[in-house]
Formats: C-alpha cells, sequence, structure tokens
C-alpha cells in the first residue's frame, strides 16, 4: 500500500510537470521571420565555432554558415581549433583563403580543462561584433538562420535560446535519439518562454558581448568541464531576467547528426547529465530530481515486480499514465520539428527510456566521459 502510494503521488506530480510545459509550449507564439528577414537595424555580429576533429562535419558546416543572408561587412566568422588531431585545421584554412571574413584561431596546447569554454572565450576576444552567435561543428542551419537571432535579439532579448534537431535515420538509435531530443527541445522551449527555469543548447544560441562581459564571461564556472550554455544563460538571466527569450522558428532552426553508436550516445548523454551538480538555477535542479527520482522509483519497482507479481498493476498503471502525458507533449513539439512520422514508436521505447534516464543521471554525478578524445571526470 505504502509504495503504490509514494508512486501514486510521484506520477501525479510529474504527469503536472509534462502537462504544464504542454501548456506552455502550446501558449508560446510561432515566430514567422520570412517577412521580416531584415532588422529594421542591423547590428554588427560574430559568429564563433569550437571545433575539435571535425573533419568529416567542419566545411558543410562552415558552408550553411557562410550562406547566411545578412548584409555583408556586418558579421564574421571565427572557427577556433580546440587542439584538433585530424584535417579539420587544414579545412578551415582552406576556406579562409576563401571568405575575408572568416578566421580561425588555434587554442594554445596549454590550455588543460575546460576546453571548449576557453576556445569560445577566444573567439570572443578576437570577436568585433556587437552580438555573439555560438553553434557547434557538426551543424548546419537554412539562411535566414542568423537573421532570425538578430530579429530575436533586436527586440530586446540579451540571451537567444533557439532550436536545435536531430537528423533521422530509420534505425532504432537514431530514432530513440530523435524522439529523446524533441522532449528536451520542448521542454527547452516551454521552460524559457514561461521563465520557469533556464534551459538552452549550445548549438544555437546568442548572446550581447556586452552581457558576456557584464558577468565576466565564464569566471565562477571556468574550471568545470561542461556549461558554455547553461551556466552562462543563468548568469545572465541573474543580470537581465526579462530578457530570455527561445526563438520558436524553424527557419532559426540548426540541425546536427545523433551520435553514432549506443555507446557515443551514452557518453555525450553523461555529458549532458554533469552539468546538473553545477547549476545555480535550482529550479532547473529540482525538475531533474522529480525526473530523476520517478524514473528511478518505476525501475526499481520493475525489478522488484520480478519477485512480487502484485506490484505489475501499480508499474503498468504508471508506465500508462506517464506515457499519455508525454505523448499529450510530444504531438504538438514534433510537429512544430516535422518528426510526428516517428511518434509510433515513443510508447515501445519507454523502458529503454527509463533505464538511460537513470544510468546516464548517476554515471553524470559520480561517473567519467569520453569527449572528443578526451576522458573527463563528472566530479571535476
Amino acid at each position: 500500500m505504502y509504495i503504490a502510494a509514494a508512486i501514486a503521488c510521484l506520477t501525479l506530480a510529474y504527469t503536472m510537470l509534462i502537462l504544464w510545459y504542454r501548456h506552455q509550449w502550446l501558449r508560446m507564439p510561432a515566430v514567422d521571420l520570412a517577412p521580416h528577414l531584415a532588422p529594421d537595424a542591423p547590428i554588427s555580429v560574430s559568429i564563433v565555432i569550437a571545433a575539435r576533429n571535425e573533419e568529416a562535419n567542419i566545411v558543410p558546416c562552415l558552408q550553411a554558415v557562410l550562406a547566411q543572408q545578412y548584409p555583408a561587412g556586418l558579421w564574421q566568422v571565427i572557427v577556433v581549433d580546440d587542439g584538433s588531431t585530424d584535417n579539420t585545421a587544414h579545412l578551415v584554412a582552406q576556406l579562409a583563403a576563401q571568405y575575408a571574413h572568416l578566421q580561425w584561431i588555434k587554442l594554445p596546447a596549454a590550455v588543460q580543462f575546460a576546453h571548449k569554454k576557453r576556445a569560445i572565450e577566444a573567439g570572443i576576444a578576437a570577436a568585433s561584433g556587437q552580438l555573439v552567435v555560438c553553434t557547434d561543428a557538426d551543424c548546419t542551419m537554412g539562411p535566414h538562420w542568423l537573421a532570425g537571432l538578430v530579429q530575436a535579439h533586436s527586440k530586446g532579448a540579451q540571451f537567444v535560446a533557439a532550436p536545435v534537431m536531430f537528423t533521422t535515420k530509420p534505425t532504432l538509435l537514431s530514432i530513440f535519439q530523435t524522439l529523446d531530443f524533441v522532449s528536451l527541445q520542448g521542454i527547452t522551449g516551454a521552460s524559457v518562454f514561461s521563465r520557469f527555469h533556464t534551459m538552452c543548447n549550445g548549438a544555437n544560441i546568442a548572446y550581447t558581448k556586452a552581457a558576456f562581459e557584464q558577468v565576466g564571461g565564464f569566471q565562477g564556472i571556468d574550471r568545470l568541464p561542461t556549461g558554455d550554455d547553461m551556466l552562462l544563460m543563468h548568469k545572465i538571466y541573474h543580470l537581465h531576467p526579462r530578457a530570455m527569450v527561445w526563438l520558436k522558428s524553424t527557419a532559426a532552426l540548426v540541425s546536427t547528426v545523433p551520435a553514432h553508436s549506443w555507446q557515443a550516445f551514452f557518453q555525450q548523454r553523461i555529458r549532458w547529465a554533469s552539468k546538473a551538480a553545477y547549476y545555480n538555477d535550482k529550479r532547473v535542479f529540482y525538475v531533474l530530481l522529480l525526473v530523476y527520482i520517478f524514473n528511478a522509483s518505476l525501475l526499481l519497482l520493475g525489478l522488484a515486480s520480478v519477485f512480487q507479481t502484485q506490484l505489475l498493476p501499480t508499474l503498468g498503471g504508471a508506465i500508462a499514465i506517464k506515457t499519455l502525458a508525454e505523448l499529450s507533449f510530444m504531438v504538438p513539439v514534433a510537429r512544430f520539428f516535422g518528426k510526428s512520422r516517428w511518434l509510433w514508436w515513443f510508447p515501445l521505447m519507454q523502458p529503454l527510456h527509463i533505464l538511460y534516464t537513470v544510468a546516464a543521471g548517476w554515471l553524470g554525478r559520480f561517473g567519467s566521459y569520453q569527449w572528443k578524445g578526451r576522458t573527463v571526470s563528472s566530479k571535476q
């Protein structure tokens, strides 16, 4: 009886949270950038890309970036090579010889920690733009991406978070990552729009150089191995709590490739989960704690049900309610991202999703992960 009551309370709390996110997502207006591609007062922009061992992706990424429809002379692209051991630097140098507004910087070998933050800092130090735009070296985007971010900033935003989505292949791994990411992106958009808590993805963000300097850049979080996006966002939020926006526009969307293997996927998610211990925005921490405890409870209940079959109705009911609540949220978000066709897989993947959530959350706090050929301790 006590177990059933505890699971019922957790299920109710989790369901209310997901339905609240759904409500906020539906309230958030979509932005049609097409009629307003040219901002009233164009500002100077510096696009900063930290790259390490991206020879397979850097050329398509830079081709998409360099194809942006934004007034000539008002933007530059800065690629910071973070100790690549492949052909990345050579490929960037070849393109830089063709485009005057593309430059590349090599991060000093002496950098021993927080490499991506150091790379972004180096890019911003060389940036001449008023607005800093960050994306990753394995991303591509449409030609109006930059204009859309500038338009959002021109309406008063000091920090702009924008949509990111995976390209999807008809494989179990690709579909699983896509559905998981649809959920994460929906929560990100809903939370920022409602100012419930701060979230973003570093593959598609923009912030003013002035705001970055006002908060001392990465000072205070500069030794942490992660958090160049969300931890910085929260620092800026403290100064400009009303100047955060999530740009709900498919024209501003950035596409990236999912992890190529289950091992790479878990390493990526452990890296993401490792940020949780450092969140100054405790609202995010408490949300993640609820999600973790709920999923861990379902996992433990599933294991207990093997020996006490009378627990199976409680387990089945909780998973059914969880699935229905999540689907009600996922449907409008997947429609926005053009991923509706994969939703029928979602109920089938619930056991895997519960297991991965618990494992990644635990290892993100107490384990280590591999990133770009480096081993990073989550407790660093």
